[in-house]
């Protein structure tokens, strides 16, 4: 079993930068792959980025891909997601995802999710 808890979100201006923290509880953080996602309202769940579970593979979107950085710190438990050069189309409610072993684009293959996290992009 894995909890997570997202953090890091914010109202900022076109521009500007966040950092997303998902902090997870779980004696086994270091075999899941981890997923950042997000949905704006009306939209389906948009795959942003997954790392694997060492932190050595690393995907992207590719609505976000130069922008955004995914990284995790097993020691700290936690998976972290860099957002830079924010725009008004990034605002949304991101969520931090856990599945075991397997790094996957896909959100209905993990089997755990945070609550959210709400980014705002002003322009």
């Amino acid at each position: 079993q894995v909890q997570l808890v997202e953090s890091g979100g914010g109202l900022v201006q076109a521009g500007d930068s966040l950092r997303l923290s998902c902090a997870a509880s779980g004696r086994t953080f270091s075999s899941y792959a981890m997923g950042w996602f997000r949905q704006a309202p009306g939209k389906e769940r948009e795959f942003v980025a997954a790392i694997n579970w060492s932190g050595g593979s690393s995907y992207y979107g590719d609505s976000v891909k130069g922008r955004f950085t995914i990284s995790r710190d097993n020691a700290k438990m936690t998976v972290y997601l860099q957002m830079n050069s924010l725009n008004p189309e990034d605002t949304a409610v991101y969520y931090c995802a856990a599945r075991r072993f397997v790094t996957t684009t896909i959100p209905t293959e993990y089997d755990y999710w945070g609550q959210g996290t709400q980014v705002t992009v002003s322009s």
